[in-house]
C-alpha cells in the first residue's frame, strides 16, 4: 500500500508556482486510433489562488504543468500555449479574496497549421525531411533573437544550432522510407509533415514538455526490445467503464498505395474479403521507390486483413493507495507508443490480457485526485521489421530462435 496525492507544479512564461491549487484539470493527448496522425494536445485547467498572489500570464504564454511522483521529484504532464484565460473572485471578505484562473492552452502541434511553407526539398528519407521542414519553423534565425539577449542567458554547452530552439524535439533521422522530391507549392506545415509522416508509416507527437518530435516506422518496435513491456493489472483499474471494441472498418483488405507521380500498388487478401467484404483503402503517400510502395501494401494487408481488439479506454486512479511507486510513475510518465502489458482483466475483455502501445491518453484532476484513461492499440498493428542498423548493439545470435529467418525477426530480443 503506498499513499500518494497529487502535488502541482505550474510554470507559465518561464515563472514556476508552487503556491496555487489545482481543482479541475483536464489533459488529452495523442490520437484516438492507429490510422490518423496526432492533433494538438488539449489542457483545460482550474487554478485556485488563496492570497493574491500576483500571477503573470498572457495570451500564447507558454504553460508546463507537472506533478510530483513517487519519489518526490515534478515529471512534466503537459507543455503548450496559453490559448485562453478567465479570472474569477469566487471568495471575498474583509481580509482576504480568493480567485479562480481557468486556463485554456494548447500543444506545439497548434501552431503547425496556421504556418505556411513553400516545402521545396530533395529527395530524402521521412525524418530528415520532417526535420528539414520543423528546424525551419522552430528554430529562430539570427534576426528573430530578442537584441537584449546575452550569451550569459545559456548553459556553457549550448550550440547556436539548438539555443533558439522554439519547440523541435527527437526526430528520429533518417527515418526508414525514402521520400520523393518537392517542388514549389505552398502548403500549411501540419499538412505537409502528417503526410511524410503517414508516408513513412510513422506518426508525429507532443512529448510532455510541448515539443513536437517524430517517430519512425520502427521506433516501437526498438522502444519495446530495448526496454519491454510496462506491466499493469487490470485490478487497479476501475472496473466500470473499461472497454474495448472491434470493428470492420477496421479491417483493410484491399489496399492501395498511391505513390510518385500517382503510381499505384495494391495488395488484397481473397480470404479476409469473402469474410469480411471488400475493405478497400487507399493511402496517399509520397513514397519514391516501388519496392516500397509494394512493402506497405502487403505490410497493411499483413496486419489488418482481420480484425483486432482496440483498447478504447481503462482507467486507472494513479492516487490509489493500492498501485505501487513504480506503476504509478510509469503512468505518470506515460507518452505515445508506451508498450502496455495489462493482465488480469475480466475474461470478456480480450481474454483477460492485452498488449499493445498507447496511443492517446487523458488526465482529469479534482481536489487531490489524478485519472489517467488511456486509448491503447494492439501490438501487431505497430510491427515492422527492424532493419540492421536498428538492431541493437549488445543483440547476440544466441538470444534467438535457431530457426528464425531475418525476414520474419520483427522483434530480435
Amino acid at each position: 500500500m503506498t499513499q500518494w496525492t497529487p502535488q502541482w507544479q505550474v510554470t507559465i512564461n518561464g515563472t514556476t508556482y508552487t503556491n496555487l491549487t489545482v481543482a479541475n484539470m483536464t489533459i488529452t493527448s495523442g490520437r484516438q486510433d492507429i490510422y490518423s496522425q496526432p492533433y494538438a494536445g488539449y489542457c483545460n485547467v482550474e487554478i485556485i489562488n488563496l492570497d493574491q498572489s500576483p500571477i503573470t500570464m498572457d495570451i500564447n504564454n507558454q504553460i508546463v504543468i507537472k506533478v510530483k511522483d513517487s519519489s518526490g521529484t515534478f515529471v512534466n504532464l503537459f507543455g503548450g500555449y496559453v490559448t485562453d484565460i478567465d479570472v474569477e473572485v469566487t471568495k471575498a471578505s474583509a481580509t482576504t479574496i480568493s480567485e479562480s484562473i481557468k486556463v485554456i492552452a494548447l500543444g506545439a502541434l497548434s501552431k503547425l497549421p496556421k504556418t505556411l511553407t513553400n516545402g521545396v526539398l530533395a529527395k530524402d528519407f521521412d525524418g530528415n525531411q520532417i526535420y528539414t521542414i520543423l528546424s525551419q519553423a522552430l528554430f529562430n534565425t539570427w534576426s528573430e533573437v530578442p537584441a537584449a539577449t546575452t550569451w550569459a542567458t545559456y548553459t556553457a554547452t549550448t550550440t547556436w544550432a539548438n539555443a533558439e530552439n522554439n519547440g523541435l524535439g527527437e526526430i528520429d533521422r533518417p527515418g526508414d522510407y525514402e521520400l520523393a522530391a518537392r517542388t514549389s507549392a505552398t502548403t500549411d506545415i501540419y499538412s505537409l509533415v502528417s503526410g511524410f509522416a503517414t508516408s513513412g508509416l510513422g506518426y508525429l507527437y507532443e512529448d510532455a514538455s510541448g515539443r513536437i518530435g517524430y517517430a519512425d516506422s520502427t521506433h516501437r518496435i526498438e522502444y519495446l526490445s530495448a526496454n519491454g513491456y510496462v506491466d499493469l493489472t487490470g485490478h487497479h483499474a476501475l472496473a466500470r467503464g473499461v472497454k474495448t471494441q472491434k470493428r470492420s472498418g477496421d479491417v483493410r483488405n484491399n489496399v492501395t498505395i498511391t505513390y510518385k507521380d500517382g503510381a499505384q500498388q495494391s495488395a488484397s487478401s481473397a480470404a479476409s474479403i469473402a469474410t469480411y467484404g471488400e475493405q478497400a483503402y487507399n493511402i496517399q503517400t509520397s513514397l519514391h521507390n516501388l519496392t516500397d510502395a509494394q512493402a506497405q501494401a502487403q505490410f497493411y494487408l499483413s496486419l489488418r486483413a482481420y480484425p483486432e481488439a482496440q483498447f478504447k479506454s481503462i482507467t486507472f486512479p494513479i492516487s490509489n493507495s493500492e498501485i505501487d511507486n513504480g506503476d504509478r510513475d510509469s503512468l505518470l510518465n506515460v507518452f505515445m507508443g508506451m508498450p502496455l502489458n495489462i493482465v488480469e482483466l475480466p475474461a470478456n475483455i480480450t481474454g483477460g490480457t492485452f498488449q499493445g502501445f498507447v496511443e492517446g491518453w487523458t488526465f482529469s484532476a479534482g481536489y487531490n485526485s489524478l485519472y489517467l484513461t488511456l486509448t491503447v492499440s494492439p501490438t501487431a498493428y505497430s510491427l515492422q521489421a527492424m532493419r540492421w542498423n536498428s538492431v541493437p548493439v549488445t543483440e547476440k545470435w544466441n538470444t534467438l530462435n535457431t530457426g528464425l529467418e531475418w525476414i520474419d525477426a520483427t522483434i530480435v530480443a
